[in-house]
């Protein structure tokens, strides 16, 4: 039997544990037999990101956007525990939240549908998927965070290209330990998010339907409302 022939190469991102030993099997066992895979590899193991210094998560993210088309393997993204079983230089930040952010993406959750009458959903009113859009672009993937050890006033101030200060404004003022966290967006990935899930929804015809916390995030929920 002739096998399926790819003009285009796919991005193969690998993975950490048992992800490369499935992936593995399913390459040698469902797809090598049948088609003539072609590939850009990337390895995003914990070891070969330390090695590379996360270089290669970005190296993979930029195939993507070159090729097209890619397949990723689950990954670890480090915590204090997993620093210290890798040996690693540095807490890395998640692959996924590099790669969407390299990609400006957005993530489309959408379940796998079976039959309705052998297995009814809980809401039998249901007769359609809810899928699941979410902007991918800098929020808690990009945030810059800091573990505050005491007493203090923490401050969110803007300085424009000039080198003007244009915005300050009190956080919080901590009377002991805390934490603090700040995130950002640009006009132009939400817009692009906003394109992405209206061009999906006309796609797949379904219904769109967006939530924010407008009424209480005035300036940041209400920017993705406006837009």
């Amino acid at each position: 039997m002739d096998k399926i022939q790819m003009k285009t190469p796919l991005v193969e991102m690998d993975g950490d544990e048992m992800t490369r030993v499935l992936w593995r099997m399913i390459k040698d066992e469902l797809l090598s037999p049948f088609v003539e895979l072609k590939t850009e590899y990337y390895d995003l193991g914990l070891p070969e990101r330390e090695r590379t210094q996360d270089r290669i998560t970005w190296d993979a993210a930029h195939a993507a956007c070159r090729l097209g088309v890619a397949v990723k393997c689950a990954t670890i993204t480090p915590n204090r525990q997993r620093v210290e079983e890798y040996g690693l230089s540095e807490m890395w930040k998640s692959p996924n939240g590099t790669i969407r952010a390299v990609m400006d993406g957005t993530v489309f959750r959408a379940p796998i549908v079976a039959d309705m009458e052998m297995f009814p959903p809980l809401v039998r009113g249901w007769k359609q998927p809810i899928i699941i859009a979410r902007h991918a672009f800098g929020d808690v993937y990009k945030s810059t965070e800091y573990r505050v050890p005491g007493a203090g006033r923490a401050e969110l101030i803007f300085t424009d290209r000039s080198g003007q200060e244009t915005f300050r404004a009190t956080v919080s003022d901590y009377d002991g330990p805390g934490v603090l966290q700040g995130s950002f967006n640009k006009d132009d990935s939400i817009r692009s998010f906003a394109h992405a899930c209206f061009g999906f929804a006309l796609s797949v015809r379904r219904d769109l339907w967006f939530s924010t916390k407008d009424t209480i995030s005035k300036q940041y929920d209400q920017t993705f409302k406006l837009i």
